[in-house]
């Protein structure tokens, strides 16, 4: 068959095409915002309004489109219900079991990020109906992560909609997969930092206290990070130094 018979076949099996025919899912995009405030891990949360699982916190996500795009879709629901704009996400994992939505067959693709803390600490205070929440994660320290407990500031357990808690641990899981290799602090500290302040957001992520001396031969062994010839100013008589992540060519070595 020659390639103008293959397009009319083509078009007129698409005509007479009946989509109906089988069962469609809906698709959904959710977000998972994770930053190092305090000393914690924190995620960003939004209450239900509505049913189903009215009340209960769940991550900013929604339905895509059927002329959207997947990213297209995750920049949407963080502006519409999180207030943020321009967040470096990227795809994290697909969360596909039949019974993780009761309204009906849902599929959720999942995305995260690491956004420095100040941002969403004023999403929350912007949104100003409560209907936001910056929740600390609990999360076991050794072994795989299977699940997490978002606590709010109050100190109260905030109730997780749908699969959201594994949803979260995975996220977990994934940036302390990146802790050896990638600079996952580069969106959580600011241009110059003590090796204090990038240990403490290691011990965030990981759950547990690290050695120091250790902790700093490691980073500086691998090249993630290189002084800046700076120190830090107003922390007493002799100032640490400050880092800065290296450049990718470095940090790759």
């Amino acid at each position: 068959m020659d390639q103008t018979a293959a397009a009319q076949d083509e078009l007129a099996f698409l005509a007479a095409y009946d989509a109906s025919v089988y069962a469609r899912p809906s698709v959904a995009v959710d977000v998972a915002l994770l930053t190092v405030a305090r000393g914690s891990l924190q995620t960003l949360l939004v209450q239900r309004a509505g049913q189903p699982q009215q009340g209960r916190w769940a991550l900013p996500g929604g339905f895509v489109a059927i002329d959207e795009s997947l990213d297209a879709a995750a920049a949407r629901v963080l502006a519409a219900k999180a207030g943020l704009e321009d967040v470096f996400s990227e795809q994290l994992y697909t969360f596909g079991e039949p019974g993780r939505d009761p309204r009906t067959r849902v599929i959720s693709v999942v995305y995260f990020a690491l956004v420095e803390p100040g941002r969403l600490e004023r999403a929350v205070e912007a949104r100003g109906d409560r209907q936001l929440a910056l929740a600390t994660l609990e999360v076991a320290a050794n072994g795989r992560v299977r699940g997490v407990r978002a606590v709010g500031p109050g100190g109260a357990e905030l109730p997780l909609a749908f699969d959201h808690a594994a949803i979260l641990a995975t996220a977990v899981e994934r940036v302390r997969g990146k802790l050896d290799y990638a600079p996952i602090g580069f969106e959580l500290l600011p241009g110059a930092f003590t090796l204090l302040e990038l240990r403490r957001v290691h011990e965030a992520v990981l759950g547990r206290p690290l050695n120091k001396d250790s902790f700093r031969r490691k980073v500086i062994d691998r090249g993630l990070v290189e002084p800046t010839g700076d120190r830090a100013t107003g922390l007493g008589h002799r100032p640490p130094e400050l880092y800065r992540f290296a450049r990718p060519a470095e940090a790759d070595r």
